[in-house]
């Protein structure tokens, strides 16, 4: 294979958004999940970038982050099905919106069960065929 010729991953990275979100929420929500990923998944993230003046940048994800949007309904089942497949993942829940730190964003997860909470977004990384199956039923973010 050339150097030049174009990358294709076995792998996805999608983002979930609930529907009835503010624009300021769904991106505030989606760089909140997408940061979760790239802390714990390494080979998700690319090499630096530098510019043609070798002023340098950092590395960001070396694949499409694909955002979709769904009702409340349809993120809790994908919720269920990334559960379910062990797949890695990100959730944000709507109590996120009222707290103001990262110690108070755990505790306010910590305090609800796994089928209460009130999920708004939620990012999920691996192969593309499971990842597909835990969207199900979501569609691509206009």
């Amino acid at each position: 294979m050339s150097d030049d010729a174009p990358i294709r991953f076995d792998t996805k990275i999608a983002v979930l958004l609930r529907e009835d979100l503010e624009p300021w929420q769904r991106l505030n929500v989606t760089a909140f999940l997408v940061s979760g990923l790239g802390s714990q998944i390494p080979e998700v993230i690319g090499e630096p970038y530098a510019d043609a003046d070798d002023v340098q940048y950092l590395p960001m994800f070396r694949q499409p982050v694909l955002v979709f949007e769904g009702t409340k309904e349809t993120l809790t089942a994908a919720h269920r099905r990334a559960l379910s497949r062990a797949l890695p993942r990100s959730l944000f829940t709507s109590d996120l919106f009222t707290t103001g730190n990262d110690r108070d964003n755990r505790a306010a997860v910590r305090a609800v069960h796994t089928d209460d909470l009130d999920l708004v977004g939620l990012a999920v990384y691996g192969p593309k065929n499971a990842v597909d199956k835990v969207i199900k039923g979501a569609r691509m973010h206009p």
